[in-house]
């Protein structure tokens, strides 16, 4: 298996914010739960929603890197490939269309 770890960053800073707005939200739960007598539900809905959140960042960004960059090769070479098609035609117009010189 293959290791990214050029992407690990970007992975770990958004697991950073995410679970830092979730300290947060557990910090307003507290007085919330006690006022509205709700019981457990609001932290673990938000342990719940931090939890998906992370696992999803984590499982699903190695897949969308290597897609995206296997994309990115694939349009660079068609650009390529249209700039040699450009440059080719550029020179057989200018050698068709120039006038024989005569002496």
């Amino acid at each position: 298996m293959k290791k990214n770890t050029g992407n690990n960053g970007v992975k770990i800073g958004a697991t950073a914010i995410i679970w830092a707005f979730a300290t947060g939200m557990m910090a307003i739960c507290i007085p919330l739960v006690s006022i509205s007598k709700s019981g457990i539900i609001l932290p673990v809905a938000v342990i719940a929603g931090v939890t998906i959140s992370t696992v999803s960042i984590w499982g699903s960004a190695n897949k969308k890197v290597i897609d995206s960059s296997e994309n990115l090769r694939q349009i660079e070479q068609r650009v390529r490939d249209l700039e040699t098609i450009v440059s080719s035609d550029k020179l057989d117009s200018t050698n068709k269309y120039q006038e024989p010189s005569s002496s």
